[in-house]
């Protein structure tokens, strides 16, 4: 059958059918994914196997299965959706100052203070028609951007997954960690060595969703790589909230540099001085190369860019 043939047959609502039958393998919950009834989701369920000629989906004792076929069409899906996305949203040209659009950028809220904040600034004045939606970064913020569901993603190079490098991105800003504890802490002078670190109770960053070492900040991999293992007392999914956490307690925390200055507890910390090499961080903006050429998307792009360098 010739691809004309398909095109003709095929009905582009099932669409998100499909994708959502490939990745929840479960008619109920796919149906609730994308508000229809369990039987509409079923008859489409039927009409995807009549028209690929595949159950794309068996059961194995009490669990549904992919077939080869639909694991083969797992990703191709995710990408036709975002192309047809981009296609029903994408405008030729694009004036901030009078059109209507919406972003989805996955970002720390660690690059939400430092960063975006500006951006907020900048849309409130110049360009009230564009709203931005910031999700968290998490381990499946790679998926969402290959699959087009985020319009960009802000993350540290070092912890993208090596499928990010296939994404059209561009490097940000830099920052550094820098060790600090609370001003009134005796447990520890200025000076912070392997011993002090593994000794004082340490408050450790790790991204929601993240498995053993999955979602752990890139100076935590840094302390490992090095065989240095903290003595962690606290565990947080917020890098923003680590300044709070210090003053009162004994506690010693990285933070980074750029935020700190920001922090009204600067006053209250006390940045502790180290022989240990730790290399800095470099935030990178990730987005799919199907938004590449939107001019809303571009003049996005351009305004994060003309803000990092201006930090």
């Amino acid at each position: 059958m010739d691809a004309s043939t398909v095109l003709r047959r095929a009905d582009l609502n099932l669409l998100p059918a499909l994708a959502a039958l490939l990745e929840q393998r479960h008619v109920t919950r796919a149906a609730e994914s994308i508000g229809i009834g369990q039987p509409a989701m079923s008859a489409a369920l039927a009409r995807l196997r009549r028209l690929f000629g595949d159950p794309l989906l068996v059961r194995r004792g009490r669990v549904l299965e992919l077939t080869p076929m639909g694991q083969a069409l797992l990703e191709p899906v995710h990408d036709v959706l975002a192309s047809l996305e981009h296609l029903l949203t994408v405008s030729p040209d694009f004036d901030p100052r009078t059109d209507n659009r919406s972003f989805t950028v996955a970002a720390s809220d660690y690059v939400t203070l430092v960063l975006l904040r500006s951006l907020f600034e900048e849309l409130y004045r110049d360009a009230p028609g564009v709203a931005v939606n910031v999700m968290p970064i998490n381990t499946a913020t790679t998926l969402a951007v290959e699959r087009g569901q985020v319009d960009l993603a802000i993350l540290p190079r070092q912890v993208a997954s090596a499928r990010m490098s296939t994404m059209r991105h561009r490097e940000l800003f830099t920052d550094r960690y820098l060790p600090a504890v609370w001003s009134q802490n005796r447990d520890v002078g200025d000076v912070l060595d392997r011993d002090a670190l593994e000794r004082l109770p340490y408050v450790c960053y790790r991204t929601e969703g993240g498995g053993e070492g999955e979602g752990d900040a890139y100076i935590d991999r840094q302390l490992a790589a090095l065989g240095i293992h903290p003595r962690i007392a606290l565990t947080t999914l917020s890098f923003a909230v680590i300044p709070s956490l210090l003053p009162g307690t004994q506690l010693l925390g990285f933070v980074h540099e750029r935020l700190l200055r920001l922090s009204r507890l600067q006053r209250e910390l006390r940045v502790l001085t180290t022989s240990i090499s730790f290399e800095p961080i470099v935030e990178s903006m990730y987005w799919h190369p199907v938004r590449h050429s939107d001019p809303a998307h571009h003049w996005l792009r351009e305004r994060i860019t003309t803000l990092a360098a201006n930090l």
